[in-house]
């Protein structure tokens, strides 16, 4: 046997997938995470290493393990973009020959997922900066309301003090940008009173969202579900989660609305499903629900993308750019996370709530 059994045991109990292939690449041995990895069993075992693991480098690997065969030399490839276990995925990987006794040249092929590392890290980096905007955001919306109060007063004295009724245009104007700017500032500092918790149905809030959604789309668009009813209930604040799943549909109707599509009809799409043992920034949970949101609209620019949950950034001329921040704090008091992806076509929100998280 090949592997012997006293080393089979230990490979076996390796969370880094680890595969042996033979002088023609196929496979000869495969341990339980290298399974899970490349999503086969034992009826991959003396098969082609290409038919599970494939990098978007063809060329490049084959003539790497030819030459690792051939000459004895272990390599290396960090981030590699590969297809396996029936999609794409980003891996380390790194490949070492062996030579067993009464065997030819064998590589001992090691595989690391990069994936999961690469996303905490996005995230961990997001909710930073999402942090430290907030806060920039915060100061700068008090300095602005400070003086607005003697702003606004200042124009009412002025008002009754002018002796020409038609003069009190300009004062009213000064009054109601005052107003403008003060309720502007009031959405920058964002919600004020402490949220209402309770245990809540992420499907109740969809729903109550969806009807709100269709009474304003007067029959434009079309609104589909495909909901996991196992989800369990949240502790949470259901205004605050409205809010949160309104702010983003809303954008996915306006967007779908200022682009329409002749060939074909407007659609957005609630999907609902759980994730286990799922990590958002450095923090593991055992249990999240994650909600998507889908738009077949024309997509967010590319250069918006990393940006659009920043403050008062925004895709629409008139946008304020404050709903999309103002829901990712709002996720963030309960240790969630909002991501998005888009592609001209699809555009996908993802909304991930810890089931056992809660509200600072």
């Amino acid at each position: 046997m090949l592997v012997k059994e006293s080393f089979r045991w230990l490979l076996d109990s390796l969370s880094t997938g680890v595969l042996l292939l033979d002088e023609d690449l196929r496979i000869s041995y495969l341990n339980p995470a290298a399974s899970a990895l490349l999503a086969t069993g034992s009826k991959s075992l003396g098969q082609p290493l290409e038919t599970v693991f494939l990098d978007h480098d063809v060329t490049g690997m084959r003539a790497a393990l030819q030459r690792a065969l051939v000459q004895g030399h272990p390599f290396n490839k960090r981030e590699a973009h590969v297809w396996m276990g029936g999609g794409e995925a980003v891996v380390d990987y790194a490949v070492t020959p062996v030579h067993p006794e009464s065997y030819s040249m064998h590589l001992l092929m090691e595989l690391q997922p990069m994936d999961r590392l690469i996303r905490i890290a996005r995230e961990e980096a997001l909710l930073a900066n999402h942090h430290a905007t907030r806060q920039l955001v915060r100061g700068v919306a008090h300095e602005i309301k400070n003086p607005l109060g003697g702003i606004r007063g200042a124009a009412q004295l002025l008002a009754k003090a002018l002796p020409n009724e038609d003069l009190h245009d300009y004062t009213n104007i000064i009054i109601e940008e005052t107003d403008r700017l003060r309720h502007l500032a009031d959405r920058m500092l964002g919600p004020r009173t402490l949220p209402k918790m309770q245990q809540v149905n992420i499907h109740e809030c969809l729903e109550r969202v969806r009807h709100l959604i269709l009474a304003e789309a007067k029959g434009d668009v079309e609104i589909m579900r495909d909901y996991d009813p196992s989800l369990p209930e949240l502790h949470a604040d259901p205004d605050q989660l409205i809010q949160v799943l309104l702010n983003i549909t809303g954008n996915a109707l306006q967007a779908l609305r200022e682009n329409p599509d002749p060939q074909r009809e407007g659609r957005i799409l609630f999907r609902t499903r759980p994730q286990r043992q799922y990590t958002i920034g450095s923090i593991r949970h055992r249990l999240v629900l994650q909600v998507d949101i889908e738009d077949n609209g024309p997509g967010i620019p590319p250069d918006l993308v990393d940006n659009i949950f920043y403050p008062m950034i925004s895709g629409r001329p008139s946008g304020t750019g404050l709903g999309l921040s103002i829901a990712q704090d709002i996720v963030n008091q309960y240790q969630g996370l909002i991501e998005c992806q888009s592609i001209p076509g699809q555009t996908v929100f993802t909304v991930f709530l810890p089931a056992s998280g809660g509200a600072s």
